[in-house]
């Protein structure tokens, strides 16, 4: 996030708060320059109040790129570190597992390598079998109100993530229909997706009815 960002929700939440380190969007092979930018915006979320920081790095057949991790991970500290959803895109979950283990990784995120964590249910509960309380497995993808119960419960997982987000129609009143600013099947620009307060709630019930 932009560190405007970073400042403001500080301001305004008491919770701990996660920065994502991710200079690009696609895949988790970074150059050198690439890596560059993250050190750089790992210090900058310290220095402006960062709780804790999250990132993923893979090498092209797949595994995590241990060495840039530990690299990685030397900036972050003092602060817990989370892997992302790089995670499901392994070669072997299980092995990555563990390295992530042993390089230090508080928690990691993961949908079961699957296109959601409904459907990599059984892979998010095998690995939170394997932890056995090492790192925390924090299953994620597709997350709503209306399978939050049975994930939490068939993946014995103590914490989820989920956007909880909503569309919210544009304020613009002048509105041009020919032009988008971006690929042609992005989002449109005059739809809006924030956090909703509601589903937020919805979900803290159900989470803390079951945990």
């Amino acid at each position: 996030p932009p560190l405007g960002l970073l400042q403001v929700v500080k301001q305004c939440v008491r919770v701990p708060v996660f920065v994502m380190i991710r200079p690009r969007g696609g895949d988790f092979l970074y150059s050198d320059r690439e890596v560059e930018v993250m050190k750089a915006d790992i210090r900058l979320a310290k220095l402006h109040g960062a709780d804790g920081l999250v990132f993923g790095a893979l090498t092209e057949d797949g595994r995590i790129d241990t060495e840039l991790c530990t690299a990685l991970l030397a900036v972050c500290r003092p602060l817990p570190v989370t892997f992302h959803r790089a995670f499901d895109m392994v070669h072997d979950p299980l092995v990555a597992l563990e390295t992530l283990i042993s390089l230090g990784f508080e928690r990691v995120l993961t949908s079961g390598c699957d296109s959601s964590a409904l459907e990599g249910l059984s892979l998010i509960k095998r690995l939170a079998e394997q932890a056995k309380g090492r790192i925390v497995v924090v299953p994620g993808g597709g997350i709503t109100e209306r399978n939050l119960q049975r994930i939490l419960e068939g993946s014995t997982a103590s914490e989820f993530h989920c956007s909880a987000r909503s569309a919210r129609d544009s304020g613009m009143k002048f509105r041009n229909p020919n032009v988008t600013m971006g690929a042609s099947f992005s989002a449109p620009e005059y739809s809006i997706k924030v956090a909703d307060v509601a589903k937020v709630r919805t979900l803290n019930a159900i989470a803390k009815n079951i945990l």
